[in-house]
């Protein structure tokens, strides 16, 4: 996402059919050490466009082929918002009501005062900077309330989110999924033994683990407290269960060090799959049965890995 731009960054195209209005109109904006683009026609124009992150476009309205509304209705059809001032001969107060309501950010006659045409272009600038601004204020927004601000996983809701999607895509190509569920053993000691700072940093590195496991088709949550859910797409139980224990001996083969305190853990891990056929799984039933699978692996003497089938009724889970 850009940010406010300096001088040197700003990026101005001037689109005009007459070549020594457009110089003018150039050296004006070069005043202020503006990179100067240049084009004699809308179709011109597009292609620059295209090829260049332009800031603002100087707009004549009169010019053979594409005028200034049609190339300005091409302009606002792309997705990223350039802002356009409208520089043209028609002055009159219906020719800048119909300028306006066409989109165009601003609106100068010809001829116009040096001055008043760098104030104007500052001003869209300035407005640029504003709106850059609130949409990277946005993004981080939506970072914040999908994430979870320790570990840097989705949170609950957002895995949700997403999980319900994918079991959707699932009952749609038949490709398979895993949910896996696990859980820090003792992880009271870790605070007991320390303090909750220290637990915060082993939760946050165990989550980093996590991270660099899984696929960049697959997504992790921190489930609360301890506990951690990762979401594995084009998986069966072959492969989930060669996941788990891949992260099982990572998690229990580290040392968390962090300054002058250190600590190992081990980790309970359950799991469960997912194929399309059968019942109609929802998302908290798929995951209701990994957390039964772990709820097997933490009584069976923990740092182990179980699997329960997700239409399973009672019986028992499977230790793999």
């Amino acid at each position: 996402m850009d940010g406010p731009i300096s001088a040197k960054d700003r990026h101005v195209l001037v689109v005009d059919d007459d070549e020594v209005s457009g110089k003018l109109v150039s050296s004006v904006l070069q005043w202020e050490k503006n990179t100067i683009h240049f084009a004699e026609s809308g179709e011109e124009a597009l292609e620059i466009l295209a090829k260049n992150d332009i800031d603002l476009v100087v707009l004549d309205i009169a010019m053979p082929g594409l005028n200034g509304y049609e190339t300005l209705k091409k302009i606002r059809e792309r997705e990223k918002y350039v802002s356009v001032i409208f520089l043209s001969n028609h002055k009159k107060v219906e020719d800048i009501v119909k300028g306006l309501n066409a989109g165009a950010d601003d609106y100068l006659g010809k001829p116009f005062h040096p001055s008043e045409l760098l104030a104007r272009v500052n001003a869209q600038l300035r407005m640029r900077d504003v709106r850059n601004d609130l949409m990277m204020a946005n993004t981080n927004l939506s970072k914040l309330v999908a994430t979870d601000d320790l570990t840097g996983l989705l949170n609950m809701r957002s895995l949700y989110e997403r999980l319900d999607v994918e079991i959707e895509r699932v009952r749609r190509f038949q490709r398979g999924l895993a949910v896996v569920m696990l859980d820090i053993d003792f992880f009271k000691r870790v605070n007991d033994m320390n303090d909750h700072l220290f637990g915060s940093f082993v939760l946050t590195e165990v989550g980093r683990l996590v991270k660099e496991n899984i696929r960049t088709v697959d997504f992790a949550a921190r489930y609360g407290g301890d506990e951690f859910l990762v979401v594995l797409t084009d998986t069966n139980i072959v492969g989930a269960q060669v996941f788990c224990e891949r992260l099982r001996e990572r998690i229990s083969g580290s040392k968390f060090k962090n300054k002058k305190q250190s600590i190992s853990i081990t980790a309970s891990f359950g799991f469960t799959t997912y194929d399309g056929t059968g019942a109609q799984a929802q998302g908290k039933d798929l995951v209701r049965a990994a957390d039964r699978a772990l709820y097997k692996s933490k009584n069976s003497g923990k740092n182990c890995v179980n699997y329960f089938a997700a239409d399973s009724e009672g019986g028992n889970a499977k230790k793999t």
